[in-house]
């Protein structure tokens, strides 16, 4: 019966939730949206995402100085026993490893050495405010005490000071160190979360079109963006019912004004130096009867084997941010589905998405050679950040007493760059993405991207994996609105909306008919590029924990489709809106221990599915005439 299982639910996790703080930092608290999920107006919804950024910002912060102090004290508590030339050495790893570490100085009595970063070059006004707070910390280590500035200088933070005591009175060692990681998060959730127009029309020939009738729209707030699916104004993605001979692309080429069309498959991308996407689509209709052209458009981002145990007693890992910073890993039975599957090596999680951090320590092992779709030969390395923080939610190393807790122990990334610096990409790179990953094993792929805009093009790379049976994983966007986003909305994708931490849709997530199932997004932490940690929030952040979730299921039970798999995760859910499916939380929020359990982890559990789901997102896409 439905009460047992609750009950049951709530004994197992009496003894771990003591142990967790399962609110994330509240010193700027962002209330809930007026009614259980129902949307809020423009105005709030902008006043909502300011609030959520500076969340995030505080979050992170506080993630920086408790991993900066980690490093400082383990180093210092090895100081004494070191020599000067294994003093020198350490110093300068960590520096390499770790950037925000500008100087570190070493003290012992009135005797002081410093190693500084080569980006430590502060102005005269910066420099006389870090002499006050070293002053402080040279104070503290003679009564044998640690210390922490503040951020400074005020209004516009670029550092803090950190001091840890060696062991003898007088020693120890100070650390200046980088904010410049809260700029970075601020300028990708101002993206994000929509708070900035973006992209910026014009800058790179982007164009905007209205997601409902196609005509020509200026997005002039971040607001606009849930009515206006962006495109290239000088590309044209044409597919042809047969190959065209090389003398016809000569020809086209000519006639266009362009460098040869990328291509995949019968799918070309032809971009002119003289035509805009009107003229180009025109020009194919009449000269060349293709099967379909459509534009060129953007896609943007919305951020061991298998072990069983007694259910009764939730894994509660070592991860130095776990316990008071992930409450997202609790709040959807993670914690207990580990007892059930803790992941395997040999399901592969693509990525799609900015890269990742290929050297950051807490996904150290977790990393296959990926694919950067935007520089084929270049590393998949991440500009942005947004793809690291989403790959270490899915499989950051887990019980290693180093930041986060990814969801799977096991598992691998495979990383797909098909972003580029500004944090979004084409129709080309994505689709591309897509395909390079199913064709190099991915079992799951991670799509925390989006536009409102319905294209073919990428259509067919979805169901190009889809029919390879990879479970396809989307986030439905961050603008509070119900239209919906791509390719979240198509039916072969399993589509992702947020919540918060109590459990509440989260005031950004879109939502409607579409949405199949809800997971954490607000203030979410993880891997950030550089070795650091950041917290960050958007339906982007809820796509992973669903990823992982599949994957999970097919460590556990390999013989599954993806149909299957997709149908278990709707199917085992805690059911936080209308009874069964509603628009604004799908079929409810993910149960990682139920889904497991369904998928035979647990007591020869009967799978249980849901066949008519896929149908319903067929039907919708019809009844919008799509």
């Amino acid at each position: 019966m439905k009460w047992q299982r609750w009950a049951a639910l709530a004994l197992a996790g009496v003894a771990a939730v003591a142990l967790y703080n399962l609110i994330p930092d509240t010193s700027s608290p962002v209330p809930p949206p007026s009614g259980k999920g129902t949307p809020v107006k423009a105005a709030e919804e902008h006043k909502l995402k300011k609030m959520m950024l500076h969340r995030d910002m505080t979050t992170t912060e506080k993630l920086a100085r408790l991993d900066a102090k980690r490093h400082l004290k383990s180093m210092a508590e090895q100081w004494s026993a070191v020599s000067q030339s294994s003093r020198m050495q350490t110093a300068r790893t960590l520096q390499q490893d770790h950037l925000q570490f500008l100087s570190l100085r070493w003290r012992s009595g009135e005797q002081e050495q410093e190693m500084r970063g080569k980006s430590f070059r502060p102005g005269k006004q910066d420099l006389k405010q870090i002499d006050g707070y070293l002053g402080f910390a040279r104070k503290a280590l003679q009564k044998g005490r640690a210390y922490e500035s503040p951020a400074f200088p005020s209004g516009n933070p670029k550092y803090f000071v950190l001091a840890e005591p060696s062991g003898k009175t007088g020693e120890g060692i100070i650390a200046v160190m980088d904010t410049g990681i809260l700029r970075r998060v601020q300028e990708h959730q101002n993206k994000n979360l929509r708070l900035i127009p973006y992209p910026k029309e014009g800058k790179y020939k982007v164009e905007s079109v209205h997601a409902d009738n196609l005509r020509d729209i200026t997005v002039k707030t971040g607001h606009d963006n849930e009515k206006a699916s962006h495109y290239y104004e000088n590309e044209i993605v044409v597919t042809f019912g047969e190959t065209p001979s090389a003398r016809d692309l000569k020809k086209m080429h000519a006639d266009l004004h362009c460098k040869p069309a990328r291509n995949i498959g019968r799918t070309y991308i032809f971009r002119s130096e003289t035509m805009n996407a009107q003229q180009l689509r025109d020009y194919f209709h009449k000269h060349w009867k293709p099967n379909y052209v459509e534009p060129h458009y953007l896609y943007m981002t919305n951020e061991k084997g298998t072990g069983f145990a007694d259910e009764q007693s939730p894994e509660i890992p070592n991860d130095l941010l776990f316990s008071d910073y992930q409450w997202n890993l609790p709040i959807i039975e993670t914690n207990r589905g580990w007892t059930l599957s803790k992941g395997s090596n040999d399901v592969i999680v693509g990525v799609v998405d900015t890269g990742v951090d290929l050297k950051h320590p807490d996904l150290k092992g977790r990393l296959l050679e990926g694919y950067n779709v935007i520089a084929p030969d270049q590393a998949p390395s991440d500009d942005v950040g947004h793809g690291t923080h989403v790959s270490g939610i899915i499989s950051a190393n887990v019980n290693n007493n180093e930041g986060i807790a990814g969801m799977m122990w096991g598992g691998k990334i495979l990383p797909v760059k098909a972003l580029d610096s500004t944090g979004s990409g084409t129709t080309y790179s994505v689709a591309q993405g897509i395909i390079w990953a199913t064709d190099h094993g991915a079992k799951v792929i991670n799509m925390s991207l989006g536009n409102y805009a319905d294209s073919q093009f990428l259509h067919e790379a979805i169901k190009y994996a889809f029919d390879r049976d990879v479970v396809l994983i989307a986030a439905t966007g961050n603008d509070n609105t119900e239209r919906p986003g791509y390719p979240a909305a198509y039916p072969e994708v399993l589509s992702v909306s947020a919540t918060d931490y109590r459990q509440q849709r989260a005031s950004f997530s879109n939502y409607g008919d579409y949405v199949d199932v809800m997971a954490p997004g607000e203030s979410i932490a993880s891997t950030y590029p550089d070795n650091q940690y950041a917290a960050l929030s958007g339906t982007s952040m809820a796509s992973p924990h669903v990823s992982a979730l599949a994957a999970l299921i097919r460590s556990i039970n390999p013989e599954l489709k993806n149909t299957e798999v997709m149908d278990i995760i709707r199917s085992n859910v805690i059911d936080l809106g209308d009874p069964g499916h509603d628009k604004y939380f799908g079929y409810g929020q993910i149960d990682v221990f139920a889904a497991l359990e369904a998928a035979g982890g647990g007591n020869d559990a009967p799978l249980q599915f849901w066949p008519q789901s896929m149908q319903r997102k067929v039907d919708n896409i019809l009844k919008q005439g799509k």
